[in-house]
């Protein structure tokens, strides 16, 4: 697949909403363990975690760091574009392993997420501003 002519805000807006979708897939499949949601469902917990309403604030807060870079990568100017993919991966990947579980699906959807995103940080890393 070549991505020559396409611009790097493109590519990294894309990676983005590619991990988006695996961690959008990932809790979907959590919904159907019938351990997971007998767990929500009598003792308000998801594997040995209170959820609270400030839990559920603070996740929020996490999950859309990752909706946000979709704009950020494909509208911000060069330098906080690239500042931004190279320090966002690592609170994303911090909240995919510090909030996961060991079910097989979730780690498989965690680790597309977790080579994804040093993917983008390579990518930030690498990216050299056009000259105009």
């Amino acid at each position: 697949m070549k991505s020559e002519g396409i611009s790097m805000q493109t590519k990294l807006m894309v990676l983005w909403i590619f991990v988006k979708f695996n961690v959008i897939s990932a809790d979907l499949l959590s919904f159907l363990n019938g351990e997971f949601l007998r767990g929500l469902i009598e003792t308000g917990t998801a594997e040995g975690v209170v959820i609270t309403p400030i839990f559920l604030l603070v996740a929020a807060v996490l999950l859309e760091v990752n909706i946000v870079m979709i704009l950020v990568s494909r509208l911000s100017k060069y330098r906080i574009n690239r500042i931004a993919n190279i320090v966002a991966p690592l609170v994303v990947i911090a909240f995919i392993i510090g909030g996961g579980s060991f079910s097989p699906h979730y780690i498989f959807f965690a680790s597309i997420e977790v080579i994804t995103l040093i993917t983008i940080m390579i990518m930030a890393l690498r990216w050299k501003e056009a000259k105009a």
